[in-house]
């Protein structure tokens, strides 16, 4: 994707991707009840306290600015690259284990470097969460929500560009709190209405 060359343009195009059926959705995804996290996560922060520490009081999603954008495409781009995809019990033998991929990982581990590098980059934790979702087959996946000004944006190991949450055609279960990355919530509505094709694993 090419960046929108200044404000008035980025918010004309947010509004051409958001045309159509998916326009009814909001920008940005809405938390709603505090609810259990995964229990990978909740194991990695177990190991990884100084990952899942209090982020005070939520400020708003952070403003998109042209760096920021450069930014998210890079290290989207980056560990789709460089991490090969497997599962866990492939990689460690267990069914789930969080944690940071070196040259394999599962979706979740995709989602914790990406989350890591764009922290090193100076974007703020509590714009950067992960976030549990559905496929469209009805496997669950995970994925990295970035909460900007203009939309809530998805990097995503399965894809290579980074696209609004309401073109991704998934369900939303929850993510990361803002305020907590140690703590999760539901989110709702989450269900993109845009279609997209099969998503392999």
């Amino acid at each position: 994707m090419k960046f929108f060359k200044g404000k008035a343009a980025l918010l004309t195009g947010l509004m051409m991707l958001t045309s159509g059926a998916a326009f009814a959705s909001p920008a940005n995804l809405v938390a709603t009840d505090r609810t259990n996290p995964p229990v990978g996560h909740y194991n990695f922060c177990r190991t990884h306290s100084q990952e899942c520490q209090p982020l005070g009081r939520d400020k708003g999603p952070m403003q998109l600015t042209r760096a920021a954008w450069s930014a998210m495409l890079e290290v989207n781009a980056q560990v789709n690259r460089d991490i090969i995809p497997d599962t866990d019990e492939n990689i460690y033998g267990v069914a789930e284990l969080w944690a940071y991929p070196r040259t394999v990982g599962d979706c979740e581990d995709f989602a914790l470097l990406k989350r890591h590098m764009l922290i090193e980059r100076g974007f703020s934790p509590a714009d950067l969460l992960i976030t549990v979702v559905l496929q469209p087959n009805g496997e669950g996946h995970a994925v990295l929500t970035v909460r900007t000004d203009y939309g809530d944006y998805i990097l995503d190991n399965m894809r290579g560009d980074v696209r609004l949450w309401s073109e991704t055609g998934y369900t939303f279960i929850k993510r990361q709190s803002s305020e907590h990355a140690g703590r999760w919530t539901k989110l709702g509505p989450g269900t993109a209405t845009t279609a997209v094709g099969a998503v392999n694993n």
